[in-house]
């Protein structure tokens, strides 16, 4: 197969890549601002918010091997109708009812709209590609993933100031729309290739043997401790740049810093670490995401030394809780490259022999944990440390954020005990292979 005939993919292979683009871009222009949304809009507080937040991010990454198992059994065109249906319903409902007994009913559409797309999508790139389009078929993929989480925090920012951060959820609703009637009329499912499926009851007898595997739990819970910090990006930076620097900030813009640095980054940092062992590279990530959360914390010491103004190169000021922000995003970006690419690697080594694919499954419980945990935590830091102005009293203003960057340091500590944490798992887990002959 010529160069060339390996862009020819079916139609359908192109559409669901185009609304994969569409979902993103709603998914992560609301992502961003779930926890705003869910304080300034709805009027819980930063730690109902938080831990609402947790659960609906933990939702989006337990249900897709379930989604998936349903999706076989109506097939792939019923299933992405639906979930476009459950996705336009669930944000126009956010946009429209923003009320504390409306909202977590549609959150869960979402939730569970954007289950199904997870595994649809796959699955669809899956089907529709052979041995010699695969790899090309996934590049593009993930291309239209980043571009669309992207452009979706670009937007994110303007209609945030323009029109309030519930107007997100219009344009999150809108092309959901947009991609419903895309997948009505253009989406024809006709597979080249057969994939073997597993129905729902397959799927929990999978999950319950991952739990009941000692060394695979042992394992996603210190990787755990790597994607709390990571999704500070979406529980506590967006709420603690906006309270240190003001309402101009733009958090969303922000953290389009880690895509870019991700796609920019991991064919060169995969590369070089290609001839080290998995676990090996794995703990570099793991070591580099403290470091990440120091340089956010010192942002607001720099401010408080040097002013709310800080030169960079002579070009252009800026302040330097943004500054350092950037450069912790940059770090965990990083380390993003050096783990996520080996982690499923080194998680189906640690699965019993010829039952890798079954396990690999639920190869992101450590998202689920981190998602609850990771938020759940910080509505309570940014409660102690970095409260909602509304919340402080007239003579405590002054002084209320002083200690705001404490926040930061105690997911320094959770990500150097992780990376401790790996090491010592490395280590158990090869005397054990080697007394047992492995």
């Amino acid at each position: 197969m010529t160069g060339t005939a390996t862009w020819n993919f079916p139609r359908v292979f192109w559409t669901s890549n185009i609304v994969e683009m569409f979902e993103r871009s709603a998914y992560y222009a609301m992502f961003i601002s779930i926890t705003l949304y869910l304080s300034r809009v709805v009027g819980y507080d930063d730690i109902d918010a938080a831990w609402i937040a947790g659960v609906f991010s933990a939702g989006m990454h337990f249900l897709p091997p379930f989604t998936g198992a349903l999706a076989d059994s109506i097939g792939f065109r019923k299933g992405i109708i639906t979930a476009f249906l459950l996705l336009t319903v669930g944000y126009a409902t956010l946009g429209f009812l923003p009320f504390k007994s409306t909202v977590p009913p549609a959150l869960i559409l979402v939730m569970v709209g954007g289950a199904f797309i997870k595994s649809i999508i796959t699955g669809t790139v899956a089907k529709n590609t052979t041995a010699e389009t695969r790899a090309r078929g996934y590049s593009i993929f993930y291309g239209m993933v980043n571009i669309g989480s992207f452009l979706g925090k670009t937007f994110a920012y303007p209609m945030r100031i323009e029109w309030g951060v519930d107007a997100v959820n219009f344009y999150s609703a809108g092309l959901s729309l947009a991609a419903l009637v895309t997948v009505v009329f253009f989406y024809r499912s006709a597979a080249i290739t057969t994939e073997p499926t597993k129905s729902f009851g397959e799927v929990w007898k999978a999950f319950v043997r991952v739990l009941r595997n000692a060394r695979l739990v042992t394992l996603i819970v210190i990787v755990t401790g790597f994607w709390i910090i990571q999704h500070q990006m979406y529980a506590t930076m967006p709420k603690f740049v906006l309270r240190m620097v003001g309402e101009g900030a733009s958090p969303e813009w922000i953290s389009n810093v880690n895509p870019f640095v991700v796609v920019t980054s991991v064919v060169l940092i995969t590369q070089a670490m290609r001839t080290v062992r998995a676990v090996t590279s794995m703990t570099v990530g793991m070591f580099l995401m403290p470091f990440s959360a120091l340089l956010m914390a010192s942002g607001s010491i720099i401010a408080a030394v040097h002013g709310n103004e800080l030169s960079i190169a002579g070009l252009f000021t800026a302040h330097p809780v943004t500054v350092m922000m950037i450069a912790g995003i940059v770090l965990q970006g990083w380390a993003e490259c050096f783990i996520s690419p080996r982690f499923l690697e080194y998680f189906s080594l640690q699965a019993p022999k010829g039952e890798e694919g079954l396990y690999l499954g639920f190869g992101h419980l450590h998202s689920f944990l981190s998602s609850i945990l990771g938020f759940g935590l910080s509505g309570y830091l940014l409660t102690m440390y970095c409260p909602d102005p509304a919340t402080v009293p007239p003579e405590l203003r002054a002084t209320a954020y002083d200690s705001a960057h404490v926040i930061w340091y105690y997911f320094a500590v959770i990500g150097f005990a992780a990376g401790v944490a790996l090491i010592l798992f490395r280590k158990v887990t090869e005397r054990m292979d080697a007394r047992l002959g492995v």
